[in-house]
């Protein structure tokens, strides 16, 4: 066993030296700066007290500096994982309660166990069952929801809601109790984040700053809009009249807390933790190949599930919350020139710091500036022009985004993404099932074949060559047999059909039955049936069955023998029939050699 495929610290941390730790550190400077508000935002938009959220984004990131891959990768609170958190334990225990904590508590640690064992049994294709329409339509639709929950903030009012619908009548029922302070604070972070945000960093290139200081001046913008509502807050004692601030946070290193282990309280939180543990890892796969892209470097997607559990694991033990790598501060800290996770280490030690001495200092931060902070991150992830995009190129996919956005919505995070993913794997089965299939004749001149209906090609009234463009399983079995005998119902004079498999990767107990069926009918029929271009693998399973023995026709190496040899312009040597194939050809004969140099290593 190589101990650095479970253990990456021990591919980097040898040669780790003075340079590099002046980047990492940088970095971390830079991404502790953007996590602190961040991290408050992100607990309260869960329902947790604000020092869980800068809890959370300590153990975890020193965890995932030796058991991830990605070099860039900042794990921590994330918004849309945090709303998940707050609509699976808002329905067990009231917010402010030890219960709600102790929920918390449990989820992070069921979705840590969850992402590990997937990792340790290597099932990160799991996550192959998100389609990018599904995540972008949940994303897109939980930005709005995230955005709509936090206006009861910047108003000042209370306001609740499970969905957007309940959020927005809550709102419209309480603009008469809109506290005028809070207002105009919420306002005015809201307008000067989202100038920052669209126009500070040309200002400031404009000004002679250098791009990449103007950048990071830019993301740290947060930062100035706390400081000074805190300020002015304080200063004018805002807090006295109805501005709601977040007050006393304790100060000290996150505690060490053992999760409950109420068999109830699980199962209650199942599906939220596993829906939470495959949102959280495929939004955080994708950020970290594209990031590690940029370096030509790769990751690990079954370590990541390691390296994210495990970070879960250690945020369950010290206070925290569920956890996942997170887009903006990620790519932040690859802009600031980390080079190793050790970056994500030194940002943790900068969070303990402040969480030791700077709580003080935020207790007349008001909940306004927190609550403008989440809305101008979240609405970035709104992607109405991905929505036109998959409407342009695919309705069946629109269909999924569609479902997903509206169930979001109008029901809730938990039934929207599973919404998203029922309808995708049925619109999957669906198109499968009625696999794409063109009966092809020879290009003029040359070997290729082509679809009949799509070019002129030259074609025989005796033999019909139909490609099939998918692999044959139990959900389309049945319609390739009804293709294969509508085709020779239409061409009387048909003697042979030949199914070129190209395509073709599987072949099914179900679909092999299929064939048995086909071939003893077009054999009633008078019409022999052969097989061309089947791949290795393929092969070698049919080469084991009674198919070969019963089936009438030959398998040919290529579509264009398949072509040549019934209309007796072959000579036959790159054919064989399946029997013979089981009987005594040898892996190194023509068909098999030629189709895959070696089958059985395919």
């Amino acid at each position: 066993m190589n101990p650095k495929r479970y253990l990456p610290i021990l591919q980097w941390l040898p040669g780790y030296g003075r340079a590099t730790l002046g980047s990492d550190l940088l970095a971390a400077v830079i991404v502790t700066i953007m996590l602190i508000p961040q991290s408050l935002a992100y607990a309260m938009l869960a329902g947790l007290p604000p020092e869980v959220g800068l809890y959370a984004s300590i153990a975890p990131l020193v965890v995932y500096a030796v058991f991830g891959t990605s070099r860039t990768l900042s794990v921590g609170p994330v918004a849309v994982v945090s709303l998940m958190t707050a609509a699976a334990i808002g329905q067990i225990a009231p917010q402010g309660t030890p219960e709600y904590l102790g929920a918390a508590l449990v989820l992070a640690l069921m979705s840590g166990l969850m992402l590990t064992l997937m990792g340790v049994a290597r099932l990160g294709f799991l996550a192959n069952f998100l389609s990018h329409p599904v995540i972008s339509g949940f994303i897109t639709a939980s930005g709005l929801i995230i955005a709509a929950s936090q206006l009861k903030h910047v108003l000042g009012v209370e306001a609740g809601g499970h969905n957007l619908l309940e959020l927005l009548l809550g709102l419209a029922g309480s603009l008469g109790q809109v506290n005028a302070p809070t207002l105009a604070i919420g306002l005015s972070v809201l307008a000067f984040l989202y100038a920052a945000r669209r126009w500070l960093k040309s200002a400031l290139v404009r000004l002679g700053v250098p791009g990449r200081p103007a950048d990071m001046l830019t993301k740290a913008a947060p930062i100035l809009a706390v400081a000074v509502t805190t300020l002015v807050t304080w200063r004018y004692g805002l807090d006295e009249r109805g501005v709601a601030v977040v007050g006393a946070v304790p100060a000290g290193l996150p505690p060490l807390t053992l999760p409950g282990v109420d068999s109830g309280l699980w199962s209650q939180l199942f599906v939220a933790a596993l829906l939470i543990s495959i949102v959280g890892f495929v939004e955080s796969v994708s950020v970290g190949q594209t990031l590690a892209a940029k370096r030509r470097q790769r990751i690990d997607p079954d370590q990541e599930l390691v390296g994210l559990g495990t970070s879960n694991i250690a945020a369950s033990f010290t206070g925290g919350m569920p956890v996942t790598g997170g887009f903006a501060r990620s790519v932040v800290n690859f802009d600031a020139g980390a080079e190793t996770p050790a970056a994500g280490a030194f940002t943790a030690v900068g969070i303990a710091v402040a969480a030791l001495l700077l709580t003080p200092l935020i207790a007349y931060l008001p909940i306004a500036t927190l609550a403008a902070t989440i809305i101008v991150a979240v609405l970035s992830l709104v992607d109405i022009p991905a929505i036109r995009r998959t409407w342009a190129y695919s309705r069946s996919d629109f269909a999924a985004m569609l479902a997903t956005i509206a169930v979001t919505l109008v029901v809730g995070v938990e039934s929207g993404i599973m919404a998203g993913v029922g309808l995708s794997l049925a619109l999957h089965l669906y198109r499968t099932s009625r696999p794409h299939s063109a009966v092809v004749g020879l290009v003029p001149g040359s070997e290729h074949f082509r679809n009949v209906e799509r070019h002129t090609v030259e074609t025989d009234p005796r033999l019909a060559i139909l490609r099939v463009d998918e692999s044959l399983y139990f959900a389309n079995a049945r319609y390739l047999e009804d293709t294969v005998m509508a085709l020779a119902a239409r061409q009387p004079g048909l003697a042979h059909i030949v199914l070129a498999c190209q395509a073709v990767n599987v072949i099914d107990a179900s679909a092999l039955e299929s064939l048995e069926a086909i071939n003893a009918r077009l054999k009633d029929s008078g019409v022999a049936l052969h097989l061309a271009e089947v791949k290795g693998p393929v092969m070698d399973r049919l080469q084991h069955t009674e198919f070969c023995h019963e089936m009438t026709g030959k398998v040919f190496l290529s579509t264009f023998d398949a072509w040549q040899e019934p209309r007796g312009e072959s000579d036959g040597s790159l054919s064989r029939r399946c029997a013979e194939l089981q009987m005594g050809a040898t892996l190194d004969s023509p068909i098999d050699d030629s189709t895959h140099p070696h089958p059985r290593m395919h």
